[in-house]
């Protein structure tokens, strides 16, 4: 039986033999270069951009509710 997981640092294979041994082989995950680097800073730029877009469309929505619940409260 293989299994095999995968984390961030590192990944391990292991075999269950007949006899119940286990074996794990461990590998060391890549270097982090700065071209990773540079690709996370700009996944994160464009998540805070996204992120500031859903922020003022619920501050929108929050003052057309508002605005709502004013004229309701005239009537």
């Amino acid at each position: 039986m293989w299994r095999m997981t995968n984390s961030y640092h590192n990944r391990s294979v292991s075999d269950t033999t007949d006899s119940g041994d286990v074996h794990f082989v461990e590998e060391q995950a890549p270097h982090f270069t700065s071209a990773s680097a540079q690709i996370l800073i700009q996944e994160i730029m464009v998540c805070s951009r996204d992120l500031d877009i859903i922020k003022q469309k619920t501050y929108e929505v929050e003052q057309k509710l508002k605005n709502m619940i004013d004229v309701l409260g005239r009537i």
